[in-house]
């Protein structure tokens, strides 16, 4: 957002106050730069599309919420769910928070809650049973995601309001899990702005930001855990606790919400299985291999941006990996020009199967050639979990190979 000075004020998503370092990239820097990009992930089992009509629509009219700031939040808390992530190839955990829509327990959230996790529990706030949960699509660019808690029935829901209706100075409550401590906390506050555009990104990352619009802006104290919580009033659950600015002695807290009439408008789009350029249903295709991020097609520049970014160093590393912490940087490299550097490949991966191994250069798709990492994700977007696809790629000895690879399924991003 611009602040009084004209200047744009980056803000932090609060959506994963991680469990291991309370910032939620913490651990990258044990292996390479922030910028590695995941390609691999495999979930078990599949998610079902519960449909648009699971998902509930803003409230036209409803009885008022009582007022005040515990009893609104006891109302609301019922409907909360505890959002656990591992991110086993990034060799993090974090934490946030869901809001139930349907007693089946299809759970609202944001995108950067769940983004890269490889593994996802929910705990409902109310009764303490935890339940695995599986992603059912996902808004990049808006931040919201819906998730599936598996053999859930029964829960409570959140009483759903209507932000066509909030106006400057309302009363409102954010609830969430504050600091990832695994229980829900209420901070009050009130509607400081309405249609506000803001830069976000996640704390300890200068790489990894999101611009997005229609904000509700508060004074309400939203920190890191809290995403994916509501924003509540006494007219019900009016936005998606997703970015704040930390309080200092010059300035007091601000945090920002997505509006629920559009969460849940994405949310029925995703329920009903609408994909689009925006959104994304159930997990994307994945290779297994880690590679940089960028538009440089030279594998000997991307080797470089790496090696600049790491800790790890560079030499010969094993044949594959589990996670990222003792990734380095391949000293070998395959002799071609353009190309996707492999600088690490998942054990058990498709890539890993095929005999992919660090150093080696992606250099076409289904024929199709391959130059920047970011071109090589855009490639494989256009694809499917389970799909077949022919890659080529050469060894650091200069082999050329083309083999059929069936694509796994990865993270959410």
């Amino acid at each position: 957002m611009f602040d009084d000075s004209g200047y744009e004020r980056p803000l932090r998503r609060r959506g994963r106050g991680n469990v291991l370092t309370h910032t939620l990239v913490g651990f990258l820097g044990a292996g390479l730069a922030a910028a590695l990009i995941l390609i691999f992930y495999s979930p078990s089992g599949g998610v079902s599309l519960p449909g648009s009509g699971a998902v509930p629509a803003p409230a036209a009219s409803a009885p008022p919420l009582p007022r005040g700031e515990q009893a609104l939040a006891a109302k609301v808390k019922p409907g909360l769910v505890i959002v656990n992530t591992t991110l086993q190839y990034n060799s993090e955990a974090a934490a946030g928070t869901g809001m139930v829509l349907n007693a089946d327990g299809l759970v609202l959230t944001n995108n950067h809650v769940i983004d890269g996790s490889t593994k996802i529990t929910a705990t409902v706030a109310s009764t303490g049973q935890t339940y695995p949960a599986m992603v059912v699509g996902y808004d990049k660019t808006g931040d919201v995601a819906l998730i599936q808690l598996q053999h859930a029935s029964g829960l409570t829901t959140v009483p759903i309001g209507n932000s066509s209706s909030v106006k400057p100075g309302q009363a409102v409550v954010a609830l969430g899990n504050a600091g990832g401590q695994g229980s829900i906390t209420a901070t009050a506050g009130h509607v400081t702005a309405l249609n506000q555009t803001i830069t976000a990104s996640d704390e300890g990352s200068s790489t990894a930001s999101e611009t997005l619009h229609g904000m509700i802006q508060t004074n309400a104290d939203i920190v890191p855990g809290d995403s994916g919580g509501p924003l509540a009033s006494s007219a019900g659950v009016i936005g998606i606790d997703t970015a704040g600015d930390d309080a200092n002695d010059q300035q007091a807290a601000t945090g920002f919400a997505i509006p629920i009439n559009t969460a849940l408008s994405v949310a029925r789009q995703i329920a009903g299985g609408r994909a689009s350029s925006k959104i994304t249903i159930g997990y994307p295709p994945f290779l297994g291999v880690f590679t940089g991020s960028g538009s440089a097609s030279s594998p000997q520049a991307q080797a470089q941006q790496q090696a600049n970014g790491s800790s790890g160093g560079s030499g010969s590393g094993p044949a594959c990996y589990t996670s990222n912490t003792d990734l380095v940087v391949p000293s070998e490299i395959a002799p071609v020009s353009s190309g996707t550097l492999i600088v690490g490949t998942i054990c058990r991966s498709p890539a890993a199967s095929a005999g992919m191994t660090g150093g080696a250069v992606i250099t076409a798709i289904n024929g199709h050639a391959v130059g920047s990492p970011d071109g090589l994700v855009r490639m494989l977007s256009g694809f499917h979990p389970g799909d077949t696809i022919t890659v080529t790629w050469v060894t650091p000895s200069g082999h050329r190979t083309t083999s059929s690879l069936h694509l796994a399924a990865g993270p959410p991003q």
